[in-house]
């Protein structure tokens, strides 16, 4: 169609998720994702929506990005669930490591930065970023831990990982971030009596 601007709608939602990532939903401005995506405000309401509209796409993106390779990782659990924790640990260690993405944790500034976000958004943030529990205490059940064990490293893995985020975007070195790896991953291995 004459005059309509075509664009690739993959790439504008990585630039807007990776803009809200970098300075956060209430720092992001709608002038900040037009620079970001390449779209005039126009169409990026006719496109993408709201500003909360597109932040929800992001959020949606980001935990369906990550939680693939999270599941990915734990996906041999059954067979060798400290190789799981460690290699769902590294997803996150290569995230930091990536120098194509900011710091930190999209879900963890999010959840942080509820107050400043619509009731549903923050709600939508508090769900997405709930999720690496359920998923760690699956992949450690099929390890063989009892439920109440599960639960607690659990609870443990997913806290851990979301302060590795935050510590290496507070500038920790990866060797201080792989040394609070492995104590993690040594309590799992003295839980499982291995």
């Amino acid at each position: 169609m004459a005059g309509k601007k075509q664009f690739d709608m993959d790439t504008v939602l990585d630039a807007a998720m990776i803009q809200f990532w970098r300075s956060g939903y209430a720092d992001t401005s709608l002038d900040d994702l037009s620079r970001a995506t390449g779209l005039n405000r126009s169409s990026i309401y006719s496109s993408l929506g709201d500003k909360d509209a597109l932040f929800l796409r992001c959020l949606d993106r980001y935990a369906t990005r990550y939680g693939g390779k999270f599941d990915a990782a734990l996906s041999c659990a059954a067979e060798d669930p400290v190789a799981a924790v460690r290699a769902f640990f590294d997803v996150t260690l290569g995230r930091i490591a990536d120098p194509a993405v900011p710091d930190g944790c999209l879900m963890a500034q999010s959840v942080m930065a509820s107050p400043a976000l619509s009731p549903s958004v923050a709600e939508r943030a508090k769900e997405l970023f709930g999720l690496q529990r359920p998923r760690l205490r699956t992949a450690l059940k099929a390890g063989g831990m009892s439920d109440e064990n599960a639960e607690d490293f659990a609870v443990h893995v997913a806290a851990v990982n979301q302060s590795l985020a935050v510590m290496g975007r507070a500038g920790s070195s990866p060797e201080q971030l792989r040394a609070i790896v492995g104590v993690t991953v040594d309590a799992l291995v003295r839980a499982l009596g291995r």
